[in-house]
């Protein structure tokens, strides 16, 4: 079973490896990261703005390098995409 993680130090380790968080300004997201609480053992984690595909993949590289376990996953009915991380 997974053991407890938050979201604060997912995104204290993405903010130390150079990622700026998304801001919603003027009705439009500037892009960037974000991260959100998923219970006590999982933190999603998403890209806001172009290339999300590819940004979501280099996170997947970052956070695994940082041995976390990471899932890529999407929101219920053709949602947004999003990375499902955990402690191992």
């Amino acid at each position: 079973m997974g053991r407890l993680i938050r979201a604060a130090s997912v995104d204290c380790l993405l903010i130390d490896r150079g990622l700026e968080h998304s801001e919603f300004e003027a009705g439009d997201w500037d892009p960037g990261f974000r991260v959100a609480q998923a219970g006590r053992r999982a933190v999603h984690v998403f890209w806001d703005g172009p290339g999300e595909a590819d940004q979501l993949e280099a996170i997947t590289a970052e956070l695994r390098a940082a041995g976390l376990h990471v899932v890529p996953t999407q929101q219920a009915r053709g949602g947004r995409r999003r990375l499902e991380v955990t402690r191992p």
